[in-house]
């Protein structure tokens, strides 16, 4: 009777550890099974340009998550027309280059800075202007439209200091 009840109680030591090894293994199984991280954008600002006439500038950064896709274009209901561009040195001149798209690779992230790749904006509208933000609708090529508020920065004002990359411990 005695070998019984030590054998019950070793049985049951073994479930019990057992069930422990279960219940923290369950956290990570389920994280693996997660939702894809998905493509965004963060960091968007415009410098308004000081002659209404001529386009103004817009920037951010986009965050590619688990699968690569492209940046096919951009549209806002407050600005007539935007279209994407590139500055490039040809020959020891800078020029500019409109394009149609731009590839964001899984987990990488592709800046648009002053000096490279950017938007260019005409006819920003004063509601915009007045508000200090404009949205953006960011068109990417597997189906995503990514709404973006874009603070509007007013001539002359320095640009917005970068947002810093969390550091892995």
């Amino acid at each position: 009777m005695a070998t019984d009840r030590k054998r019950d109680s070793h049985e049951s030591l073994i479930m019990r550890a057992s069930l422990s090894l279960i219940a923290l293994a369950a956290p990570l199984a389920l994280a693996a099974c997660g939702d894809p991280a998905p493509t965004y954008i963060d960091q968007a600002w415009v410098r308004l340009s000081p002659n209404k006439d001529t386009p103004s500038a817009g920037y951010f950064v986009a965050h590619g998550g688990d699968a690569a896709t492209q940046l096919r274009g951009v549209l806002t209901d407050y600005a007539l027309k935007v279209e994407m561009h590139e500055s490039m040195d040809h020959d020891g001149m800078m020029m500019m280059q409109k394009i149609d798209s731009v590839d964001i690779p899984a987990k990488g992230k592709v800046a648009f800075a002053p000096g490279g790749k950017h938007l260019m904006i005409w006819g920003i509208n004063d509601t915009a202007i007045s508000r200090g933000k404009m949205t953006f609708t960011f068109l990417l090529a597997n189906g995503d439209r990514l709404l973006v508020d874009a603070v509007i920065q007013k001539p002359g004002t320095p640009a917005p200091a970068p947002k810093e990359e969390p550091k892995a411990h």
